[in-house]
């Protein structure tokens, strides 16, 4: 495998922040996420900072490469078009999946695939798929979780290792995750360090978060503690990572403190430059054709993962194995997430609802038992006709506001009442 082009420090670039990354001094890379750029209309702040010679890498979060189906060529695209627009050097995603076919189910977040022999059959050949389609290398992100798979086959260095020699696939190390996996499920970061191949680093993220009640929280919205760097400093005790990212999502800080973070992290790299970097030998990668994945793996590996997004996001059981107090802490979580999302997609909703707490506590009881299923700008028009088919919001003037506000953006009429009636009569049993 060949080393990876060096990239150095960089932070990850958000609109909220722009104009901060660009008075960074000594920046040499920035990431954005792919889905939020256009490949035709390229934020000036990304253009210029490409002017100064700052490299853009283009990190997907909608893919679901560990999902049982195969990935979405359309987004295999998207994701190429992105790359090629902003002349980057690879282009990442995460080991994660997103959604289930059969029933259809977004999660609006990443979680974990289930380290089986089943499952990285399917990841193996997904990837393989996907460096097909794209036009760069890709590298793949080790995700933060909450819950763990019962009856899992490998450990996350058996399955990283493994998922790298029968692809050839870069690594994206998060050391925050790292960390956020050993709070919740007692992994050790620096067991997972010595057990994969350093060696396909393409590069490192860096994240802060918070514990609440036992639970790490993988936030992108709270500084980079002391225990997430000590993780970066392990990890730079054993190789030189080619490049080292921050990431904040949310909360966005003053510049100074943002400069901070990156000095922090900077501090940290250098520190470990005289130290033993601890590779293996050159990692050499299967050379043979893979049989095909049988359609039956595929089919069970997805029976798995509807079942547990099935009770993360329509209040279906727990399946059996898993621990029912951490999927309900993550549904809780999810749900969250997708109330913030919506009302980012659709800020005028409090207003209508008389407030944040009205939309959220109308949105939470909305999402309850009404999953997700096209994304979370088509969410924000369904909760939108949930309310109406109810005649809700009780105040007139507000029903009135609501139903223009959905007219305007599904470009439909409102549901007739004889319509709005029988929806709610078969819908009645989840009110």
């Amino acid at each position: 495998m060949k080393p990876m082009a060096r990239l150095g420090v960089g932070i990850g670039w958000r609109p909220e922040i722009a104009e901060a990354v660009e008075r960074l001094e000594g920046l040499d890379w920035v990431e954005v996420v792919a889905e939020n750029v256009c490949p035709g209309h390229l934020p000036e702040s990304l253009l210029r900072l490409r002017e100064r010679g700052v490299r853009v890498v283009p990190h997907g979060v909608s893919l679901g490469i560990g999902g049982a189906d195969r990935p979405d060529a359309g987004k295999l695209a998207a994701l190429g078009e992105r790359a090629v627009a902003l002349g980057a050097p690879l282009v990442t995603e995460h080991i994660a999946f997103v959604r289930t076919s059969s029933p259809a189910l977004e999660a609006g977040h990443l979680l974990p695939v289930p380290r089986t022999r089943d499952a990285l059959d399917v990841l193996c050949e997904n990837v393989r798929i996907a460096q097909d389609a794209l036009p760069v290398p890709l590298a793949l992100e080790n995700i933060a979780a909450l819950v763990s798979w019962p009856g899992e086959e490998l450990t996350e260095g058996q399955f990283l290792t493994e998922l790298v020699e029968r692809t050839g696939v870069r690594l994206l190390v998060d050391v925050a995750n790292l960390h956020t996996n050993r709070v919740n499920r007692g992994e050790d970061p620096a067991a997972v360090l010595d057990s994969i191949p350093l060696e396909a680093l393409a590069y490192v993220h860096v994240a802060g978060g918070v514990e609440r009640e036992g639970v790490w929280h993988d936030t992108h919205a709270h500084p980079v503690p002391p225990v997430v760097l000590d993780v970066l400093a392990g990890l730079r005790e054993r190789v030189d990572p080619p490049g080292v990212l921050l990431e904040r999502d949310e909360d966005f800080p003053e510049a100074e403190e943002l400069a901070g973070e990156l000095e922090r992290i900077r501090a940290v790299v250098g520190a470990g430059a005289g130290g033993t970097v601890r590779l293996r030998e050159p990692l050499a990668v299967r050379a043979e054709a893979p049989a095909p994945v049988a359609e039956a793996v595929r089919t069970r590996v997805g029976l798995g993962q509807a079942a547990l997004l099935s009770a993360l996001v329509a209040g279906t059981p727990v399946p059996e194995g898993f621990d029912r107090q951490r999927v309900r802490i993550q549904s809780r979580a999810l749900a969250a997430k997708r109330a913030s999302v919506v009302v980012k997609v659709a800020p005028e909703l409090p207003g209508i609802l008389g407030g944040p707490e009205a939309y959220r506590t109308a949105f939470l009881a909305y999402a309850r038992r009404r999953p997700m299923t096209g994304g979370y700008r088509r969410d924000a028009l369904d909760f939108a006709e949930h309310l109406l088919i109810r005649d809700l919001p009780e105040d007139p003037a507000a029903r009135r506001r609501l139903t223009a506000w959905w007219r305007e953006r599904a470009g439909a009429r409102p549901p007739r009442r004889i319509v709005r009636w029988a929806r709610a009569l078969a819908g009645r049993g989840g009110r």
